[in-house]
């Protein structure tokens, strides 16, 4: 048997008033998303420990069956290892958003949506202006970006982007949890204004402005960490070979220390604008050489942050025209059976913009199990599903259980 995750970011939301108290995994047409429900069991699955925040880090950790509040040393140093920073024990790693403020408010967590090429030109930048010995920038992919402080303490209280949007920077800025990261967190914060004020006159940014897009004129550090300690998927559940496929660095990262094959697809933006059919090509490639596949798409997560209900049901409609139809099409063609899962690592409901930490649909398709009788996805119908409430690892145990 080989075994395949299908996980779609954020896709899970809440009922929304303006579109008949409907979720839009309700609202959108997914007829190859249903088939794997209507042949599979479905569940919900609980991802967020109540001790910790609902980030996709924490998230998607759970999906793969880790104790996360065992093994997890923040954001910052997942993303790391996606791209080849090489931590220090006494290295304290932060993730680095470029954000945009407007009016001394947080607009968006994005840079507004801000390119690679653009992004890496800023970041270059701030380490000419304000990088040292102890203080190191890294680029990575459009926003997303790391922050390495050479003797950092991580007993910071840092608060996400994508969750304090609208509100004044100032109110939710870096604050230190004991008097020994008093430093720590000083530093962090005068790196804020400081890049502030170089940012917003950097010629990329003139040229955005010009252009009538949002201007990323401010760094954001935050999910601060060292260098964690992690099992492996075969020190886990004894799978030998696996691969994982996402744009985000996030993901890559998990997959690094999860022992996986990392696999980047060219056209892979982590938008609704993604290489959806590479990234399902890639998947049936993988499927061919690995025993286990993790498949993540982002679309829906920036979707449900930018508060868009239409752009949202589309990327749902895309993994499921895009992504869905052609797996299930291609994996008849397999000499040895796939069994697939699908479901979201969180909620990100469109009305509140950021995410939440009710438990997540889930199906697990498998040619060998006889199917319950739920017959649609979405986050009410599957509650009737077989599989219950499932919480810590459980969701892969009942997956790889032949």
């Amino acid at each position: 048997m080989k075994y395949l995750i299908i996980l779609g970011d954020g896709m899970s939301d809440e009922p929304l008033k303006n579109y008949g108290n409907k979720t839009p995994l309700q609202l959108a047409n997914k007829p190859n998303i249903d088939w794997l429900t209507k042949n599979g069991r479905s569940g919900l699955l609980t991802t967020i420990p109540a001790t910790m925040h609902p980030g996709s880090e924490v998230a998607n950790l759970a999906v793969l069956g880790y104790d996360v509040e065992k093994v997890f040393e923040g954001r910052g140093v997942l993303e790391a290892a996606s791209m080849g920073v090489e931590l220090k024990p006494d290295d304290l790693c932060l993730r680095c958003n470029l954000i945009t403020i407007e009016d001394e408010t947080i607009k968006n967590h994005s840079g507004g949506h801000i390119t690679t090429k653009e992004s890496t030109g800023l970041i270059h930048f701030l380490n000419e202006k304000m990088g040292t010995e102890n203080i190191k920038f890294y680029p990575g992919v459009s926003y997303r970006h790391i922050l390495v402080i050479k003797n950092g303490n991580k007993q910071l209280d840092c608060t996400p982007p994508h969750d304090v949007l609208d509100r004044l920077f100032r109110d939710v800025l870096i604050k230190a949890e004991t008097s020994e990261a008093e430093k720590t967190a000083t530093l962090l914060n005068d790196l804020i204004f400081k890049s502030q004020e170089l940012l917003e006159k950097h010629p990329i940014n003139k040229k955005r402005k010009a252009e009538g897009k949002k201007l990323a004129n401010s760094i954001w550090p935050w999910s601060p960490g060292y260098k964690p300690t992690m099992p492996t998927l075969e020190e886990m559940f004894g799978i030998k070979k696996s691969a994982v496929i996402s744009a985000v660095d996030l993901i890559h990262g998990i997959g690094v220390y999860a022992g996986m094959e990392v696999i980047h697809v060219e056209g892979a933006t982590g938008l609704y604008d993604t290489n959806y059919e590479g990234k399902a090509e890639a998947a049936v490639d993988a499927l061919k050489t690995n025993d286990f596949v993790y498949l993540h798409i982002e679309a829906s997560d920036e979707a449900g942050h930018e508060g868009d209900v239409e752009l949202k049901i589309k990327t749902i409609e895309y993994l499921d025209q895009r992504i869905v139809k052609y797996i299930l099409e291609e994996i008849k063609e397999f000499d040895e059976p796939v069994s697939i899962a699908i479901l979201p690592d969180h909620p990100t409901p469109c009305a509140i913009r950021t995410h939440t930490y009710d438990p997540v649909p889930v199906s697990i398709y498998s040619p060998i199990k006889e199917p319950d009788n739920v017959e649609v996805y979405d986050e009410f119908s599957v509650r009737g599903g077989s599989l219950g409430l499932l919480k810590g690892d459980e969701f892969m145990k009942m997956f790889l259980e032949k």
